[in-house]
């Protein structure tokens, strides 16, 4: 149930301004509903007639009918409110659905049974129309509570920026607000910092960490007339950058739009239940009425007649239709979650299972996003390769710079005890020495093994994805260490997997041309696009879609941001950014390619489920209507409206029963 004429446009609203509170108020505004109505539900079914007839038992209070027609008249003018509202939206839009055969079902239980209240021969519907509102009510709550946060992403983009910054007029720096930043203003960036605005560095260097903004998996150096981008996180150096972007004209801003058009070319889809209701209705009222006009025509009395029409029009209530879709949603949600997915956009994980072909960005996402040891060799046989591990580690313990922090790292991991180093000197340039255990310790790069005319080593680069230092001790080459950006060791099984379904794999990444096709090759993808931004991403991901294919787009940046939201299904690693994640449709908790496998697979499930429960409630519909209309008179055969009512709960407890069974079939697809 999507319900466009109430919710269309705040998909895109970012959290904070005045669309996305309103659609958190109404979530709130529906559980409130909810849980008052079902409370006036308990004595309405209690009390009324045709529940104790069912049951077997007799307990009636004085004025036993008034009260459940007040109880009654609360839950339909105030919990059937939003319903009666979408269905005047709908006939003002000229495409009635959901809402108006939810209000035509609503208003003829409530007006009929409050005619039997004051005088008219028949049987109230009190309870069924309680049953009805509660049962929408809580359909219509899942529903958007499983569709709240689309639009947190862009909120969440404009919190990458810092709220203010350090600008230099003489000897002086203030803080000012970023919108009183103007072009051409100089500021100054403080170690460990967020950078507030596109520009040039003018004085200082530093590294900085910009892989959530250009997916570069390393942070990258910079100096004197640099390009730095707002956002980007500053490393251990002071800067001083002249402003040359602000404001709309920013790197950030640009990709907050494109996530911003996305979102909104994608919120046109429209609901399966959507189109049955839409027809449904149509169904509804012609028989109905048309039930009437031939049992009058006929010569029967007017109340039978209508007695027949009501019994049509309760039969037609959505009971199963409203719960066929949000309980298998809810379910399969749940389920899904246990397993390491969590859904945000339920149309795209249902056409999960269309998936043709996969984008992935790199960095984070095939592979680790961190710049890791991945070799460490010696060529000397007095030194083992963890003993020159922690003589390296001595001399990179106190540097940022992210092949010293890999070394390190790697020591922590193996519990290796790092010594003080002593007389620590860079070389410029080169790399660093020092004395550690009385010996002279050089960690240099392989410029300085070709000034010192020291041959190196011809094993020393296995792949050209790889950084190599060289280890010397009072001046002998002892061995070296390799460092890159790791593949995840389930990335080569996933690819493996996707291939068997027939499923392209191709690698989209903001890294440069060797690391990409390096990484592509190790692990057999189809294609790879190297050093695109986020509208280039965008454009890799149309392109495909033009081809004909179905594309998912896995990422973790704010680089992949636009074009996750792009992508048919968006898939965010749970080791990404909230941004990411924001503005996928799925996101994988524990980071792991397989686990998109299993997303195609509850996919499939989830879909086949809501179209089994769809069948069922539209053909439990096609069979009793008539029946209630009269088809089978002639035979002495007439289904009256409690009987109908029954039938009508049997369905919804069918519809409920099945959904569940989708628990079974995630786990036995796996």
């Amino acid at each position: 149930m999507e319900h466009r004429g109430q919710h269309a446009g705040h998909d895109t609203i970012p959290m904070g301004m005045p669309g996305h509170d309103h659609h958190k108020m109404m979530i709130e505004d529906f559980k409130k509903r909810l849980w008052i109505c079902l409370v006036l539900t308990i004595p309405i079914l209690i009390f009324s007639p045709m529940i104790q007839g069912f049951i077997g038992y007799e307990w009636r209070l004085p004025g036993n009918a008034y009260v459940i027609f007040g109880l009654a008249s609360v839950v339909y003018f105030w919990g059937g409110w939003p319903f009666l509202k979408g269905f005047y939206s709908e006939v003002k839009a000229k495409g009635p659905g959901m809402m108006t055969l939810i209000s035509m079902a609503i208003s003829v239980a409530y007006f009929y049974s409050s005619a039997t209240v004051f005088g008219l021969k028949g049987m109230d519907f009190f309870w069924e129309l309680a049953t009805l509102i509660d049962i929408m009510l809580l359909g219509h709550w899942l529903e958007m509570k499983s569709v709240l946060g689309a639009s947190k992403a862009l909120q969440l983009l404009v919190s990458m920026m810092p709220a203010v910054a350090h600008k230099v007029q003489g000897d002086q720096v203030e803080e000012v607000k970023l919108e009183d930043l103007a072009i051409g203003d100089v500021i100054l960036i403080k170690p460990g910092e967020k950078v507030p605005a596109d520009g040039s560095i003018i004085e200082g260097e530093s590294y900085l960490n910009e892989s959530m903004l250009t997916g570069e998996s390393k942070p990258v150096k910079k100096g004197l007339d640099s390009k730095v981008i707002g956002g980007s996180l500053n490393g251990n150096g002071s800067l001083k950058v002249k402003v040359e972007h602000t404001g709309k004209d920013s790197y950030l801003t640009k990709v907050i739009t494109l996530v911003q058009e996305a979102q909104k070319s994608k919120s046109k889809m429209q609901n399966l239940s959507d189109r049955a209701a839409k027809w449904l209705t149509y169904g509804a009222l012609a028989i109905g009425f048309g039930t009437l006009a031939v049992w009058v025509l006929l010569g029967f009395p007017f109340v039978y007649a209508l007695e027949r029409m009501v019994t049509v029009m309760v039969i037609a209530c959505p009971h199963a239709l409203g719960l066929a879709i949000p309980l298998v949603v809810a379910i399969s949600t749940a389920v899904s979650a246990q397993n390491g997915l969590l859904i945000r956009n339920r149309t795209a994980f249902e056409e999960s299972r269309k998936i043709s072909a996969l984008l992935f960005d790199k960095t984070g996402t095939l592979t680790k996003g961190e710049f890791g040891v991945t070799r460490i060799e010696t060529i000397d046989d007095h030194y083992s390769a963890d003993e020159l591990l922690r003589l390296v580690s001595a001399l990179e313990q106190s540097s940022e710079h992210p092949i010293a922090v890999g070394v390190v790292n790697k020591a922590k991991e193996k519990n290796i005890t790092i010594p003080t180093p002593e007389n620590f000197q860079a070389i410029t340039g080169k790399g660093v020495k020092a004395q550690v255990d009385g010996k002279e310790i050089k960690v240099v790069s392989p410029g300085y093994l070709k000034d010192e005319k020291v041959t190196v080593p011809e094993a020393a680069f296995g792949s050209a994805a790889e950084t190599v230092v060289f280890v010397l001790i009072d001046d002998k080459l002892i061995g070296y260490i390799a460092l890159a950006d790791t593949i995840r060791p389930e990335s080569a099984r996933a690819i493996h997997v996707f291939k068997k379904n027939h499923i392209k794999v191709m690698m989209a990444t903001g890294d440069n041309e060797v690391v990409a096709k390096a990484v592509s090759s190790a692990l057999g993808l189809d294609n790879y696009y190297a050093e695109v931004l986020p509208h280039q991403k965008v454009e890799v991901v149309k392109a495909l879609q033009a081809k004909g294919e179905f594309v998912a787009m896995t990422g973790d940046g704010v680089n992949d941001a636009p074009a996750l939201a792009q992508a048919d299904v968006g898939i965010a690693v749970g080791s990404g950014t909230d941004v990411a994640a924001e503005t996928a449709d799925i996101i994988l908790v524990n980071s792991n390619p397989q686990d998109i496998a299993n997303l195609i697979l509850f996919g499939k499930a989830t879909y086949s489920k809501m179209i089994q429960n769809l069948i069922w409630a539209t053909a439990y519909n096609a069979f009793a209507i008539p029946l209630a209309a009269g088809v089978l008179y002639s035979t002495g055969f007439v289904l009256g409206p409690a009987v109908g009512a029954v039938f009508m709960s049997l369905s919804t407890i069918i519809v409920a029963v099945n959904a569940q069974l989708l628990r079974r079939k995630i786990s036995g697809s796996r």
